[in-house]
C-alpha cells in the first residue's frame, strides 16, 4: 500500500514535470554540520521526465521523494568530488531506490575513485543484497545494480537534447573536483561543486541562465568562518569561495540568476551573505538557496 501510494505520487509528479521546461531543484543546501531542517549537498536538474542528480548528501532520497521526483532513482547521478558530505547518501540512492522497486541500473559519473567507492558500498551491503533477493522480500534480482564510471573533464553526457560537461575546479588537496555545465534546449545551468574562486567556473558560467554556487561569508565580517573550530582561514581560502570573491566572479560571468547553495553560514545572515556579493560587484539577481526551492 505504501509503495503504491509513493508510486502514484511519483507518477503524477513526473507527468507534471514532463510538461515543464528545464528546472533546478535544491534538494540539500547544507554542509557537514548536521542541522534540523537542512540536508546534505544535492541538486536536481529536471528535464522533462529525466532527473539528473548532482551529489548525494545526507537525506537525498527523502528530499527526492518530497520534491516529487520519484523513489526509484535518478536518470543519472553525477558526483562533483568524493568528500563524505557529498557522497554519504550514495548507499541511500542505490539501495533505497532498489527497495522501492527499481529494476534497471542507472549511471553514476564522477572523478577517479568513484568506481572504487561504489564497489566498496556494494560489498558493504552484500548481506542486505542477499537477504532482500533470496528472503521473503523477493526484491528484483540484481535490481540494486548501478553503472559507476570514473571520468576526466569533458562532455560526459549528450543525449536527447541534454549536454553535460564536467570541468575541473580547485578544491584544496583534492586532485580532481568537478563543476558541471548543463545545456538543454531552453537553459544553461552551471553547478560549481565545491571550489575556491575558479577561472573555469567563470568561463563556463558566462551568460548562463543559472549559476548554482557554494559560498561562505567574507572573513572579517560579523560572521567568523574560523569559529567552526576544526577549520582555519587557510582552509576556507583553499577549499571554498567567499561572498566577496563570488560577487567578483559573478560580476564578470553575468549569470541571469546566482543561486547560493552549500552555504557555510558561520553565523552569517542572508543579508550579510548578499551584502558580501554586492560588495564584490555583482548587481544581478541573487537567491540564498533553501531546501526544495525550484527555478
Amino acid at each position: 500500500m505504501i509503495r503504491a501510494a509513493f508510486a502514484a505520487t511519483a507518477l503524477a509528479a513526473s507527468m507534471a514535470l514532463a510538461q515543464d521546461t528545464t528546472s533546478v531543484i535544491l534538494l540539500g543546501v547544507g554542509t557537514p554540520r548536521p542541522a534540523a531542517t537542512v540536508f546534505g549537498p544535492a541538486t536536481a536538474v529536471v528535464v522533462g521526465a529525466r532527473t539528473f542528480l548532482f551529489d548525494a548528501g545526507a537525506g537525498v532520497m527523502h528530499q527526492m521523494a518530497t520534491a516529487g521526483l520519484g523513489i526509484t532513482g535518478p536518470h543519472i547521478l553525477f558526483l562533483t568530488h568524493l568528500h563524505s558530505d557529498h557522497t554519504v547518501g550514495l548507499a541511500d540512492v542505490i539501495f533505497t531506490s532498489w527497495v522501492m522497486e527499481r529494476t534497471k541500473p542507472f549511471k553514476i559519473i564522477g572523478p577517479t575513485g568513484t568506481v572504487r567507492m561504489v564497489d566498496h558500498i556494494e560489498e558493504a551491503y552484500s548481506a542486505d543484497i542477499a537477504i532482500r533477493t533470496n528472503g521473503l522480500e523477493k526484491n528484483v534480482a540484481n535490481g540494486w545494480l548501478v553503472q559507476p564510471r570514473d571520468v576526466v573533464q569533458g562532455v560526459v553526457y549528450d543525449s536527447a537534447g541534454v549536454k553535460i560537461t564536467a570541468f575541473k575546479v580547485p578544491h584544496g588537496e583534492w586532485e580532481t573536483a568537478f563543476g558541471y555545465k548543463i545545456q538543454t534546449a531552453t537553459r544553461t545551468i552551471v553547478i560549481s561543486g565545491d571550489t575556491s574562486p575558479s577561472d573555469a567556473i567563470e568561463r563556463h558560467a558566462a551568460g548562463a541562465d543559472i549559476l548554482v554556487h557554494t559560498v561562505y561569508p567574507e572573513p572579517g565580517t560579523t560572521a567568523n568562518p574560523a569559529s567552526l573550530g576544526h577549520t582555519s582561514p587557510e582552509y576556507f581560502r583553499a577549499y571554498h569561495t567567499s561572498s566577496v570573491e563570488l560577487g567578483r566572479l559573478a560580476a564578470r560571468a553575468k549569470p541571469a540568476l546566482l543561486l547560493l547553495t552549500h552555504v557555510v553560514r558561520a553565523g552569517a545572515t542572508d543579508d550579510e551573505l548578499l551584502a558580501g556579493i554586492r560588495r564584490g560587484g555583482f548587481t544581478g539577481t541573487v537567491v540564498v538557496g533553501k531546501e526544495l526551492i525550484r527555478y
